[in-house]
């Protein structure tokens, strides 16, 4: 026998489960069971496609059975799935491979702790175990092998593994219960547990029991003990049932046991198609968007059957990436067991049922959108998702533009593209909207001030990805989107206004110049600007020119070799500073009035000083003077 080491983060991870994550200790079997399937339909895949797996005996089977009795309690749960090896062991109950767990756990706290889908959305619900259980124990012979291992452990510091014999292919787990899980060492417990949360396992799930018969009367009554097995769960394709027999109860079940999620769905959609194509397709919505929704490596929803046998539930392209949070099943008829990875992503059929599932999805989302409470909620959830198809999805860009959502300075909450269109002035020919990050700052910012004198609508674009998204899509309908965060945003509205006068260049290039020569390189340009009414000064990109925010993203992306483009400075001629700053050029207080009109401007696009000492030593002498 040799002794393992538990990986950092899998300790990490038993802490949070056993303490703390998981309210309802019952999902302990709920995450068995699920993995016991899960195993099952990859030898099933297996005996149906290759020939070395096909001579197997295979009887797909779930076998749950319970001890209790002086020794103590036990659970056991019993496939006649894939099993695993040695290295398998080591690698799937010792270790988490995938690297956004770590920032998962890191990220867990507060209320966090108490959301009950997390840990499965990781793949690594085997771990609830130890919250009922002082001991688990493993015993596993992987098909086509003849060698079986023994892995136990108390899910504290580590496990360990040893050779032992085991007949038939499958795992076997062996809990043995402690005083929080003693109450699952009982018939009645498991059958509603199992009943509740895994009724739609597509394979049959028996509860081994003892049951007391009696025999003869009086003195000569006995009683006889009968092991009994009874098949708990209805093990039938769910998805390929007739709609009409189907209930959101029924859906809501599912989806718990498909899922891992303890939350019922937020909407579903199942589709049942038969003509030129045969499919089925289920799919579902999570409440709550999956924790690993916006990393790289994170874990698709969907999985391929075909013919009911399954596939895969690793392949990314079944449905594309901005709708990764979906959550449910593809069901050809049409495709060939054997399809291999590389078939998958050229495969006319599954091409085809993507297109078709896309539009489904996408036209659900439209119908939804009509229920203006039920949308907030889910595009809340999911609303970076859709902006991404947005950019992405040229296909289907007509749907997805009556999904998108933004926030505007004329409304609160969210509106509608449609919607900022019909509030449009008459003559308004685009559709303007400012970045940043913060809604509060960009609401006041100097940027807007025009468009709000102008009674003109800007989109509150604070999510930053809106600077990549609306750039990229350009348009929507014949009006063209536009930043008001560069130095030609006002231009179209300037001409519609010839009566606003120029600036004198004789008065004001003296004027200009003094105040490049104090900014030097912190700034491109300095220039008289047409969109200020109450603040003196802002910083904007200029018209080919990345913006604040788009740097500051491009080096979070890990861009940082990309050139320092600077800003340029629009200053307020009619601001009362600017007016005082006109008449004093030769004077030190200039230079500092002028690195304050630029700082104060950076502070308002949410930008980081240079040098915030030099900042407070420059405003404390202007307050000293003007006190």
């Amino acid at each position: 026998m040799t002794k393992h080491v538990f990986q950092t983060e899998v300790n990490e991870l038993l802490h949070l489960i056993i303490h703390s994550l998981y309210s309802h200790k019952e999902i302990f079997l709920r995450e068995l069971v699920s993995n016991a399937s899960d195993a099952l339909d990859k030898l099933k895949y297996l005996t149906l496609t290759e020939d070395k797996f096909k001579k197997i005996n295979f009887d797909p089977r779930i076998d749950i059975s319970f001890t209790d009795g002086d020794a103590g309690r036990t659970l056991t749960i019993k496939d006649t799935g894939i099993g695993m090896n040695e290295e398998d062991l080591i690698e799937h109950l010792g270790t988490i491979a995938r690297s956004g767990t770590k920032n998962f756990l890191g990220k867990l706290s507060g209320d966090a702790k108490k959301d009950s889908n997390l840990i499965g959305q990781f793949g690594v619900g085997f771990y609830s175990s130890f919250m009922v259980a002082d001991e688990v124990e493993v015993i596993s012979r992987k098909a086509g092998e003849k060698d079986a291992f023994r892995w136990v452990s108390d899910g504290k510091s580590g496990f360990e593994l040893e050779k032992t014999v085991k007949k038939e292919t499958g795992t076997e787990i062996t809990l043995h219960l402690n005083d929080e899980g003693k109450e699952f060492g009982n018939r009645w417990t498991i059958t509603e547990i199992l009943k509740k949360y895994s009724n739609h396992i597509a394979f049959p799930v028996y509860l081994e029991y003892e049951q007391s018969n009696f025999e003869g009367e009086g003195e000569n009554r006995k009683e006889i003990k009968e092991l009994k097995s009874e098949q708990i769960n209805d093990a039938t394709a769910f998805w390929k049932k007739p709609k009409s027999s189907l209930k959101k109860k029924d859906y809501n079940e599912f989806y718990q046991t498909f899922s891992n999620d303890f939350k019922d769905p937020a909407l579903y959609v199942h589709t049942q198609a038969e003509g030129a194509m045969d499919y089925t397709t289920l799919f579902f919505v999570p409440e709550k968007a999956p924790a690993d929704l916006f990393y790289a490596d994170y874990k698709p929803g969907v999985k391929l059957y075909v013919k009911r046998v399954f596939i895969t539930d690793d392949e990314k392209e079944l449905l594309p990436t901005y709708l990764r949070f979906i959550k449910g099943i593809i069901d050809s008829e049409d495709l060939p067991l054997n399809v291999s990875r590389e078939i998958l992503q050229q495969n006319r059929v599954l091409d085809n049922i993507r297109k078709a599932s896309v539009k489904k999805l996408l036209k659900t989302f439209e119908s939804l959108a009509k229920k203006d409470k039920e949308y907030l909620a889910f595009y809340k959830q999911y609303g970076r998702p859709l902006k991404e198809g947005y950019y992405q999805d040229r296909d289907n860009r007509d749907l997805l533009e009556k999904l998108v959502r933004f926030k505007s300075s004329k409304v609160d909450g969210y509106t509608s593209l449609q919607d900022y269109v019909s509030r449009m002035q008459e003559d308004q020919k685009s559709i303007y909207y400012v970045t940043g990050d913060n809604e509060a700052t960009l609401r006041r910012s100097p940027l807007i001030e025009m468009y709000t004198k102008k009674d003109i609508e800007v989109l509150i674009a604070d999510d930053e990805i809106d600077e990549i998204i609306l750039p990229g899509v350009a348009r929507f309908g014949e009006h063209e989107f536009k930043s008001v965060n560069r130095s030609n945003a006002g231009d179209e509205l300037k001409k519609e206004n010839e009566d606003e006068k120029e600036p004198d260049d004789k008065e004001v290039a003296p004027f200009i110049k003094k105040i490049k020569k104090v900014l030097g390189d912190k700034v491109k340009d300095v220039k008289v600007s047409s969109r200020l009414t109450d603040s003196p000064s802002v910083l904007v990109a200029d018209a080919d020119d990345p913006t604040f925010q788009m740097q500051e993203m491009m080096r979070a992306m890990g861009q940082f070799d990309m050139p320092d483009v600077k800003p340029i400075l629009e200053i307020n001629l009619d601001h009362p500073i600017l007016k005082k700053m006109k008449d004093m050029r030769k004077s030190k207080d200039f230079d500092n009035a002028t690195e304050l009109l630029y700082e104060q401007a950076l502070l308002l696009e949410g930008m980081k000083l240079e040098n915030p000492a030099d900042f407070v030593k420059r405003l404390n002498e202007v307050l000293t003077k003007s006190l």
